[in-house]
């Protein structure tokens, strides 16, 4: 059993909370996902079985697309819904699109965000929701992330004090969503909080695409689950893809150093390269080489 499963993630189970239950499902215990999902959070959750687990981390890198919905009005210690109220301030008047649609748009781009308390940014071996539990506030390092859109897709709901619309953000990897949603009040003027979240999209995967839990155990029950799973190559497809004959092929699964293509001679170190072979079956990750320009050598073989 081994490739990518498209999963719908259900609200009031956390990411680990899915990874447990596909484990189940699919009686193994190699199961990971590929970006943490707050409980409340549903849409779109790349799981990767078996072999799959090997390329976690080159799916948690892909920019993600989400749908959200900010209340103006009033603040909360978690920045979400769940949290308590810490601020409010009644909304004045209306808040009219033209308004919203220029904060929005004065967020993209690339901009720095200091993560909330209640979240895993680890700080001196320790998760800041740790520190949050235990009531200490501690200082919080700012990050550097890319607003590539941030729409209005809403009416605005301007009713007893508070407004609410929906936005649609894509955005890079470690982007709080709940956090933008206190920017753009704190733009507006306001205390604010995300009151909704789903993401729609992840990398190249996208909502219409996944399966729920009860979808996936119906197909578990029919013995065909691997039917349903992405294979590695194909989830791969939004690298840097390069394709090897047969004789070549021995050599990456025996992780050996291999001329870079003149193709890839602008690619930076670090930077991934997907090695296929004929078969369209991918090998390995590669990089450029660190010292010797002209060469690539393997961060991961695939297939041995």
């Amino acid at each position: 059993m081994e490739g990518v499963l498209l999963l719908n993630k259900p609200a009031g189970m956390t990411s680990h909370d899915c990874v447990a239950k596909m484990r189940k499902l699919a009686k193994t215990k190699k199961v990971g996902h590929t970006g943490t999902l707050d409980p409340d959070v549903t849409g779109v959750l790349p799981l990767c079985l078996g072999r799959a687990t090997k390329i976690v981390e080159y799916l948690t890198a892909s920019h993600k697309t989400y749908e959200a919905e900010v209340t103006i009005g009033f603040s909360t210690t978690t920045e979400d819904a769940s949290g308590e109220i810490v601020d409010s301030k009644k909304v004045e008047g209306e808040l009219v699109p033209t308004q919203v649609n220029e904060v929005l748009s004065s967020l993209e781009g690339t901009i720095e965000q200091t993560p909330p308390m209640y979240s895993a940014v680890k700080i001196n071996g320790k998760k800041l929701y740790e520190y949050a539990r235990a009531g200490i506030e501690v200082e919080r390092p700012t990050r550097k992330i890319t607003i590539n859109e941030c729409k209005l897709i809403s009416d605005i709901n301007n009713s007893k004090g508070l407004s609410t619309f929906r936005f649609r953000v894509t955005c890079s990897k470690g982007t709080y969503v709940r956090t933008l949603a206190v920017m753009i009040g704190e733009k507006l003027g306001y205390p604010a909080h995300m009151s909704h979240l789903i993401r729609t999209k992840s990398g190249q995967f996208s909502l219409e695409e996944c399966l729920t839990f009860e979808e996936v155990e119906q197909i578990v029950e029919q013995n065909q689950l691997q039917g349903q799973l992405i294979s590695i190559g194909e989830a791969l497809n939004d690298l840097p893809k390069l394709i090897i004959h047969d004789t070549l092929a021995e050599k990456v699964r025996n992780g050996a150093v291999l001329d870079l293509p003149s193709d890839y001679h602008t690619t930076n170190v670090g930077e991934p390269i997907a090695i296929y072979n004929e078969k369209n079956e991918c090998l390995a990750i590669y990089t450029k080489h660190p010292s010797k320009s002209h060469l690539m050598k393997p961060i991961k073989v695939l297939m041995i």
